[in-house]
């Protein structure tokens, strides 16, 4: 019931390559040489060190703990339903249901993962009802700790660990009166008359069930996919709530890969995939089928018919009714950061198909570091751990409305966040801001921002008003959902490279430094971009050459002194996806104090952009140092929602096209549903009425290459 390893639904191999699977036919049906599973077979055991697959023992474990929650499930539908007055006998036929879906239920789940489930129940149980009892008996679990319900999350949830698993449980209430147990939650029909809240739970799961339907070959499709999520999540793009590409985005990414090689083993889908989409015409949708023509009232994407959707840069649209774009958070710099890293790959993988290169290559994570010259460091700060879960979970899925902040600042080409979150170091616990008495907060995370500057002489750049912006937003919005305590605090700062030592681990440095010599000396040597650990600047900093950065990082009022960080990775935290409720305005105010921070950016020729990966670069250039201005203080909700109402424009440089492109019209049939906004309106009322008898940017389905 519950098992990840699900059977093959469109059966694979040759049979398979008869079928139009998706929006296009295969560009390629050829069977696999024997070489190509020689690729595979080395592909598998690299993966291997990285603890990608779980033993058969830990699969086990997995199932009778959902087996455990499946039994407590339909005993709580039981006894509420008794409570309600319902007679005993109708209610023991009442059922309940848990299923899974996610990493677990692709079949893709790494060691120690967390497993994403949804509790099923009939139409008498209420939402309130799971909220109440139903969270009540799970703390009664011997098996249960950390127990927390999210319930005015925009998917409400209940978060626990399990006998020592972690899950993330939501709920659906059913418009039926009982739920066997071989029910299936595919038909369309299901969703009529239910509430948004039990519609987006069950989203999860009917997108993962369409995925597995649509793949023509599951166990090539999932050895495709641990391998693109390694890489992803190795080279820092791997975040649904700070702008990349989340678990079912790549999902459906690998899946269209396997639609249009139906025949191809997991090296060669790995390569395939690099190919296909460092080479798409983004903005213009990918798509495992033909919308459904459904009607039930619930907006799905559709860029004629609504506005916001016509601003989304890279859209990955689900399978399952009603459809929804995946990478809505995708932002201009997260969408550069991406291109980037999908060209390298490609031409890594390149390397490899042809022995120049082993498999591990692709995994080596990059410098992030030694990229960029300026940095901004977010500063998060709690009084104790529960609290700085919570904490940490609001501003990691805020973080993006700071990056779109930022980019609106026309000297700014590109910021890059780290979706890594570094932990403060013991030995300098007492650096960290301070509580209300004096003393440190003993918990402190580090979130870190890459900053580029576009070319210009004697450059000044005011960042203060974006960071006391996110801040202000931050703030406002803990006060109105009841979530800011005392000891909660976030602080944001300018910080130049050299500077990086007072916040992290000096040898997390050292071991970037060398990657970056390393990627350095090999481009001096092969003139090329072969090991993916150049930055996102390099390529627009060989056509010009790099400003030399100077800066002024202001101190508070208080001064707070500088963090040190051990580098390592902070442990799971997690997220309570708090952005259903952040497009709204805020209706509480907040104090918060930001510096002043003036960036001075003075043109200096001469120096070679490729220096910029080299850690003495700073000390030995000339620097320009604005004056430290006083702190500012601001109770205004003027700006709490900056950042939110204006989506980017997608008129940003594509990738390089291919002559082989094979293109598809516009798969979406006119709605006949309401053609309101769902939530705010990701454009102004101008660029609306612009862009309202306009063609849309993506309205042509999908660009496969060959």
């Amino acid at each position: 019931m519950w098992n990840s390893e699900r059977s093959q639904p469109n059966g694979g191999g040759s049979g398979s390559a008869t079928k139009t699977l998706g929006m296009t036919s295969a560009i390629s049906t050829a069977e696999p040489k024997p070489e190509d599973i020689q690729k595979t077979k080395e592909l598998e055991k690299s993966l291997e060190p990285y603890n990608v697959f779980e033993a058969e023992e830990e699969l086990n474990h997995r199932m009778e703990i959902l087996a455990k929650l499946n039994t407590l499930v339909k005993q709580w539908v039981r006894d509420v339903s008794i409570a309600k007055n319902m007679p005993e006998a109708m209610a023991e036929k009442l059922g309940g249901k848990i299923y899974t879906f996610g990493s677990y239920r692709l079949g893709v789940h790494h060691k120690g993962a967390d497993i994403d489930a949804l509790c099923v129940a009939p139409r008498n149980i209420e939402r309130s009802d799971y909220f109440g009892s139903f969270f009540e008996l799970l703390k009664q679990q011997p098996e249960v700790t950390e127990c927390r319900a999210v319930e005015e999350a925009f998917v409400p949830v209940i978060k626990m660990n399990f006998d020592g698993i972690e899950i993330d449980l939501l709920f659906a209430r059913l418009a039926l009166k009982e739920i066997p147990d071989n029910f299936d939650l595919r038909d369309d029909m299901l969703l009529k008359n239910l509430d948004q809240k039990s519609v987006r739970s069950l989203n999860g799961c009917r997108v993962t069930d369409e995925i597995l339907r649509l793949v023509p070959n599951i166990d090539n499709f999932r050895l495709a996919l641990r391998t693109i999520k390694l890489w992803a999540k190795r080279h820092g793009i791997y975040s649904n709530s700070l702008g990349y590409f989340g678990g079912v985005s790549w999902a459906m990414l690998v899946a269209r890969t396997c639609q249009l090689y139906p025949n191809a083993v997991a090296a060669t889908l790995v390569h395939k995939f690099f190919l296909v989409f460092s080479r798409w015409k983004w903005p213009q949708p990918v798509l495992l089928k033909q919308p459904d023509n459904v009607n039930l009232g619930f907006m799905v994407w559709d860029p004629r018919v609504n506005v916001q959707d016509r601003f989304h840069l890279m859209p990955i649209i689900t399978p399952a009714y009603p459809q929804q774009n995946s990478t809505f958070n995708v932002s201009s710099s997260t969408r550069k950061v991406m291109l980037m890293e999908f060209n390298r790959g490609m031409q890594i993988t390149d390397d490899i198909m042809m022995g120049k290169q082993m498999w591990e290559k692709l995994f080596e994570a990059p410098s992030f570091f030694y990229r960029y010259r300026h940095f901004i460091v977010l500063l998060v700060t709690s009084s104790n751990a529960d609290d700085h879960l919570e904490w940490c979970g609001l501003v990691e899925s805020k973080i993006r409305y700071l990056i779109l902040n930022l980019e609106r600042n026309q000297h700014i080409n590109l910021a890059h966040v780290n979706p890594k979150c570094y932990e403060q170091h013991e030995q300098n616990a007492a650096t960290t801001l301070s509580g209300a008495d004096g003393k440190p907060n003993p918990f402190c995370s580090l979130w870190f921002i890459g900053l580029e500057f576009e070319r210009s002489e004697n450059l000044n750049v005011d960042l203060t008003e974006s960071i006391q912006n996110f801040t202000d937003s931050v703030h406002k919005h803990a006060v109105h959902i009841k979530l800011l305590k005392d000891g909660m605090k976030i602080e944001a700062r300018h910080v130049r490279r050299k500077q990086l030592t007072q916040y992290l681990d000096p040898n997390l440095l050292k071991r970037e430094r060398k990657i970056s010599d390393s990627y350095t000396q090999s481009c001096s040597a092969g003139g090329g971009n072969s090991n993916g650990s150049a930055s996102p600047a390099d390529a627009a900093s060989r056509k010009r050459k790099s400003s030399d950065l100077g800066s002024s990082a202001t101190a508070s009022a208080s001064s707070p002194m500088a963090l040190g960080s051990n580098g390592s990775a902070s442990k799971k935290r997690r997220n309570d996806s708090f952005d259903g409720t952040s497009n709204g305005s805020f209706c509480s105010t907040s104090s918060t104090t930001v510096s002043q921070t003036m960036v001075d950016v003075p043109n200096v020729e001469g120096n070679d952009a490729n220096t910029s990966t080299n850690a003495d670069s700073n000390a030995a250039t000339s620097q320009s140092v604005t004056p430290s201005a006083t702190s500012i203080s601001s109770s205004s909700a003027a700006n709490g929602g900056r950042g939110e109402g204006n989506a980017p424009s997608t008129s940003s440089e594509e990738p390089p096209s291919s002559g082989g492109m094979l293109e598809e019209e516009s798969a979406f049939e006119p709605s006949t549903t309401a053609s309101g906004t769902n939530g705010s309106n990701n454009g102004n009322d101008s660029s609306s009425a612009n862009n309202a008898n306009a063609a849309p940017a993506a309205t042509s389905a999908e660009v496969a290459c060959s």
